[in-house]
């Protein structure tokens, strides 16, 4: 049994990345989501942070069925 150390490495790198990017991703939304709580204890709107909050939650929810589908397919 031969291991192919390179292609190890480079799984380990992508998954890595991917990880510590969707950590961030989702970081935004919840920083986006207190905003908004904020926000409204102001009395001010918070339109944009609400949307930006839901996109964030949107990319983390697509990466995540992507990597379903990979598992899957």
């Amino acid at each position: 049994m031969k291991i192919d150390w390179a292609a190890l490495g480079s799984v380990f790198g992508v998954s890595l990345v991917i990880t510590v990017a969707m950590v961030g991703v989702f970081t935004l939304g919840i920083v986006g989501l207190s905003r908004r709580e904020r926000a409204l204890a102001q009395g001010e709107s918070a339109g944009a942070a609400v949307t930006g909050a839901y996109a964030c939650f949107a990319v983390c929810a697509a990466v995540v069925a992507y990597g379903i589908h990979l598992i899957v397919a």
